[in-house]
């Protein structure tokens, strides 16, 4: 393999892990902003507020730009882990 081909898989590869790094950042700052606003508003402020459902969308939108990018097999179990993590957080909310 030359050293161009090396180096763009490398760059494809580390292009590929920031986008989930920033995807996990995302949903868990959408967590952590939901908390916060549960203890300074009360949990009846979000209930009656649309953050849920507009989180909710984020966040699917969220597992949808990295679906996008995450083609391969060995990108496939931390797609998993993610989603079924940020789905177990829609779950509790619900």
């Amino acid at each position: 393999m030359s050293d161009q081909i090396k180096l763009l898989l490398y760059i494809k590869n580390m292009l590929s892990d920031l986008i989930y790094l920033n995807c996990v950042i995302a949903t868990e700052l959408i967590r952590v902003t939901e908390n916060t606003a549960a203890q300074r508003q009360g949990e009846d402020f979000l209930k009656q507020s649309n953050c849920k459902s507009e989180h909710n969308a984020i966040n699917e939108n969220i597992l949808n730009v990295l679906n996008k990018y995450y083609k391969t097999p060995e990108d496939s179990e931390k797609m998993e882990k993610l989603k079924s993590h940020v789905l177990d957080h829609l779950k509790e909310k619900q």
